[in-house]
Parts: C-alpha cells; structure tokens; sequence
C-alpha cells in the first residue's frame, strides 16, 4: 500500500529525447551506474548576453558498491565506466544535481549571498571536480575487489 498515488506516467523517455517544460527543453542521457536507471538531464539556459550549459547531473558514486560478480547487476563496470566518459564529454557551465552537497549548493547560496555579481553555479571546474572524485572513488573500489 503506497502512503500516496503513485503518478500517472504520460511518456516513458528514452536516452537522448528531449522534454519541454514552460519554453526550456531538458533532455535526458542514461548514465547507470549508481543505479541501473540513473539519469542526467541537460539544458540550455539563456540570459540576454550569454547562453549556457547546465547538467543536472545524476549520482555517480558507488559507496560500498560490490562491483566485480555482482550477480544483480552485472554490467555495472561497463555502465559506470560507459557513465563516466560520457559525463567528461559534456559542456558544462552550470553544474547541479539531485543532492545539495554534491554540488556544494549551500557553499553557493552563501556565495551569492556576499557577492551578488558573481554567479557561483557557474562551476565548470566544480563538475569536472566531481567527476574526477567520484570515479577515483570508483577505481578504488574496483581495485579493492581484485
């Protein structure tokens, strides 16, 4: 028994198909790993002088994940690693995620806070930062398992 309704799906959304929402266009990369229907959506966001590329990045991390047999996911190797190439080849200028801290949101909002001229969620260098500590994280935890 579901404590709510579950949602109606409308469309069921394959890798690389867009959605739009109020004149923005999302669209969604599969980036399993973490889980095996994990997703990162990307956009472009327009102001009057510039446009920019934000990644709504999905979670890449593997804490305590068993990633060598894994009986119940065994392409998890080849996803993660599939996973993260794919996100180092993205355009970045805008970095986000589905969990705060992955993306230092409080840090920003402080940031923004003290200097208003400064748009702190520009953070190219933040997501390939990202990237690099999760896969380390990764490789680590493959390289136990051998």
């Amino acid at each position: 028994q579901y404590a709510f309704t579950p949602a109606k799906v409308d469309r069921i959304l394959h890798d690389k198909e867009s959605v739009s929402l109020g004149g923005s266009s999302l669209t969604v990369l599969w980036t399993p790993g973490h889980t095996k229907g994990n997703a990162t959506w990307t956009m472009k966001v327009k102001e009057p002088d510039r446009e920019y590329d934000a990644v709504f990045m999905g979670s890449i991390s593997s804490p305590g994940y068993r990633l060598k047999h894994n009986e119940k996911y065994p392409t998890i190797v080849e996803d993660f690693t599939r996973s993260f190439a794919l996100l180092k080849s993205l355009p970045c200028d805008v970095f986000l995620s589905q969990h705060g801290f992955f993306f230092s949101m409080k840090e920003k909002i402080e940031a923004m806070k003290k200097d208003v001229t400064k748009n702190p969620f520009i953070d190219p260098q933040g997501y390939r930062d990202a990237i690099e500590r999760t896969e380390r994280g990764f490789l680590e935890q493959l390289k136990k398992e051998k």
